[in-house]
């Protein structure tokens, strides 16, 4: 490649697809100046689970099981949001106690989501005692999602017209000493996060996405908030979230250590949000069943820990679904990644890669796309 008279030669080299820090199948490749990032670009497509078409095929009221294997981490969220779609097909009105139990299980998705991911953050640059730290107060919220949902993981609660579970008050008072237990033991863990001169440095100034930018490629989520950008799904008051007091979590910077900061606090703001929502929920009952089949188009929108997760429905008056369409997160924060990474150094590139916490399986769930990035 030429750069005016002086011909300039550059190294291309993979980043992926099997990759130790990243753990899915994605592959960036990098044009580079020695050890400084020029370009970047991207392959996709090396996963096919067809997940949209089976939802084509299976009965509507099924699909609440597919949509949530969609991502384990968050897989209440994308039940969460496939319900709200087709809630609004078969003119179904959640009650208010199902809405406060919808947002419970939510933020215990959002905190598992974000202790998993600063613990892999921690791992990517050494930090391994951190690491077990962040997975060791994990497991608090697995165990709430197991004790309140019946599983570890894949918690099946949520369903078209409500959830199938509720929270009786020994498990709500179980949770909220939980919460509390886990909101000291962050509190041990934050001076790594917020004082560490070796986390720092690592972090600030690196992989930076401006405001603009941020808004003009689409960022959404943690990683918008981390370039100040106040965008967050929740607060359009969707279920119970209009009841509750809620403000989101922005950094300006735009680094990898806003985006660090943004989550931390995240899990600080999840901890308040199911402490409010413990005790101002009401007595009542907790579902309400569909009479009618899911007719016309409809569209969703909730805040997964990654950012906007979008649903579009179709139904014809049967008990299948013509379209269903999904669109994660991820997805509309790999054009601000690729922004991010030039300019940085090599050894820069697992950390900046990791701020945008990419889920790749969620992100290739229907069709493959091909290597020119066409579909």
């Amino acid at each position: 490649m030429s750069e005016g008279k002086t011909r300039r030669k550059y190294t291309i080299f993979p980043f992926g697809p099997q990759h130790p820090v990243l753990p899915e199948p994605i592959q960036l490749r990098f044009m580079v100046d020695e050890e400084k990032i020029v370009d970047v670009g991207v392959n996709m497509g090396y996963i096919h689970r067809g997940i949209e078409r089976a939802c084509e095929l299976n009965d509507y009221q099924r699909n609440v099981y597919l949509c949530e294997r969609i991502c384990g981490i968050c897989n209440f969220m994308h039940a969460l949001c496939y319900c709200m779609a087709l809630e609004k097909l078969v003119d179904v009105e959640v009650p208010e106690r199902a809405q406060y139990l919808r947002v419970i299980w939510a933020e215990l998705n959002r905190l598992e989501s974000h202790l998993l991911w600063l613990g892999l953050l921690a791992d990517a640059m050494g930090f391994e005692s951190l690491f077990m730290q962040f997975w060791r107060e994990r497991e608090i919220v697995m165990d709430l999602q197991e004790r309140t949902g019946g599983n570890r993981v894949i918690i099946s609660t949520c369903t078209i017209g409500g959830v199938r579970r509720d929270i009786p008050d020994p498990l709500a008072e179980r949770l909220k000493e939980s919460m509390l237990e886990l909101r000291r033991r962050m509190d041990k863990l934050a001076p790594v996060i917020l004082k560490d001169s070796a986390f720092k440095k690592r972090t600030i100034g690196r992989g930076i996405l401006s405001y603009d930018d941020a808004l003009k490629l689409g960022a959404v989520g943690p990683t918008a908030r981390g370039s100040g950008v106040a965008k967050d799904v929740r607060l359009e008051g969707y279920q119970a979230y209009k009841y509750l007091k809620f403000e989101p979590v922005v950094e300006k910077d735009g680094d990898v250590y806003a985006r660090t900061v943004v989550r931390f606090y995240e899990v600080y703001q999840s901890i308040d949000l199911i402490l409010e929502a413990l005790k101002s929920m009401p007595k009542g009952k907790i579902a309400v069943k569909p009479e009618k089949w899911p007719e016309g188009e409809a569209v969703a929108r909730v805040e997964q820990p990654r950012g906007e997760l979008f649903y579009y429905v179709k139904g014809n008056g049967t008990n299948k679904l013509e379209r269903v369409k999904i669109r994660t997160p991820t997805l509309a924060n790999i054009p601000p990644l690729l922004a991010m990474l030039p300019g940085y150094e090599v050894a820069d590139i697992p950390v900046i890669v990791l701020s945008i916490d990419p889920c790749i399986a969620c992100t290739e769930r229907i069709i493959h796309i091909k290597k020119d990035g066409g579909s």
